[in-house]
């Protein structure tokens, strides 16, 4: 039997590199990727095709900053598959990102170098938005829209006698000192990617809490540094060549994740109620 394999943010960067690999293992997969341009999904399906002519790849449209993209793309999945054996939650943005030069210049000469290019801790800041659903752009895209995602694949997803893996793209800029409970969208800070990574991590360790008894399982995964359209957009490639890092990823204190989880369930239940007023308003 085949593998199902759902793959975010597929057309570009690191979820392209991944539906590579994922075919050059395993050229009988069913490989989907979702992705907001169709346009671009459909080049990269042609592509996959051309490659691994024995793999059935196919294309959902999808926009996770966009929940009614997402409770959409989601319906179609259900009548398309009765089961996904890996989810890979890969799409994310870092909107407008500006590179702090004094805290560049003042941290090159410092015993924490090291540390400072390895974690981009300081250095990075966004200008984040809201978006339609009235959430931060970065938190919506980052991380509510993918949890939103698995809550509605849960018939898909949570199989006791065929398990299933949720593999979370973070990243070394993942810093607990961006992340608040207080604010979990980051509306306050200029670090939103960093908060989301972090909270990407904190979800992985709650959603393993909850979910493995029904036969799911969730991990993250560190890239660390890739040129990809993210990156290119900070600084010049020769720079990233000369910085690449040593990679770690932080401890989770793991009452902190589950009461993150739990303020995810609560944002979920206020959302849903706000979509289904948009959509018995617009019919």
């Amino acid at each position: 039997m085949r593998k199902v394999v759902l793959v975010t943010g597929a057309s570009s960067g690191i979820g392209l590199a991944l539906c590579k690999r994922l075919l050059a293992e395993d050229n009988e997969l069913y490989l989907c990727l979702a992705c907001r341009n169709t346009g671009k999904a459909e080049a990269v399906r042609a592509t996959l095709l051309a490659c691994y002519p024995t793999a059935e790849v196919t294309t959902v449209q999808v926009d996770v900053s966009n929940l009614q993209s997402v409770f959409e793309a989601c319906k179609e999945l259900k009548q398309r598959f009765q089961r996904l054996d890996y989810v890979y939650l890969n799409a994310g943005i870092m909107p407008n990102p500006q590179l702090n030069i004094k805290a560049f210049f003042s941290g090159l000469f410092s015993r924490k170098a090291i540390h400072m290019f390895s974690t981009a801790e300081g250095l990075l800041t966004q200008q984040d938005r809201v978006t339609a659903d009235g959430l931060q752009e970065v938190f919506a895209t980052n991380i509510f829209g993918h949890f939103i995602l698995i809550r509605e694949l849960e018939p898909l997803l949570c199989h006791s006698y065929n398990p299933s893996q949720l593999i979370w793209t973070s990243s070394r800029n993942a810093r607990k000192s961006n992340f608040s409970l207080e604010d979990i969208q980051h509306r306050k800070g200029q670090e939103p990617y960093s908060s989301s990574k972090y909270a990407t991590d904190l979800l992985n360790v709650a959603l393993n809490r909850h979910f493995n008894q029904q036969g799911l399982y969730s991990s993250v995964i560190c890239p660390g540094t890739v040129l990809t359209n993210l990156t290119y957009g900070i600084l010049p490639p020769f720079l990233w060549t000369l910085l690449m890092p040593v990679i770690w990823l932080m401890d989770i204190d793991e009452d902190t994740a589950e009461r993150f989880y739990q303020n995810l369930l609560e944002l979920e239940k206020r959302v849903r109620v706000n979509t289904t007023q948009k959509s018995d308003h617009q019919s």
